[in-house]
């Protein structure tokens, strides 16, 4: 599905895996985060995922005239989630709002595990 923005000089379509896409590559920039995760439907296991499919670690959802992203990641051994995760919020919503012009309205991050 895309968001839909209306400007002056007409109507612009931005896909959801734009936006997931964007939000992995920065994600995965903070320091801490060894990359995104994604759980198998049938049996819950948690598997990182490669560079090609951070968007499946990402869900992108509209709400209020502003959109709501869901996030797994798997952080390193040893270092404050509750850092990483505020780092991660902030970074996010200001690329997405600064490259798209979207308004963020939450970012959930969800520590799915921790490598060491």
């Amino acid at each position: 599905m895309a968001i839909k923005i209306n400007s002056d000089l007409g109507e612009i379509f931005v896909d959801n895996n734009v936006i997931a896409s964007i939000a992995g590559a920065v994600a995965t920039k903070c320091y801490g985060v060894v990359g995104m995760a994604a759980k198998g439907k049938k049996d819950d296991i948690v598997q990182l995922l490669k560079k090609e499919n951070m968007a499946k670690g990402i869900r992108i959802d509209t709400q209020d005239n502003g959109i709501v992203i869901d996030m797994s990641i798997v952080v390193e051994y040893g270092v404050n989630i509750h850092a990483i995760c505020d780092s991660i919020i902030n970074n996010v919503r200001y690329k997405l709002e600064h490259q798209t012009g979207l308004k963020v309205n939450k970012i959930n991050v969800q520590v799915e595990s921790v490598r060491v």
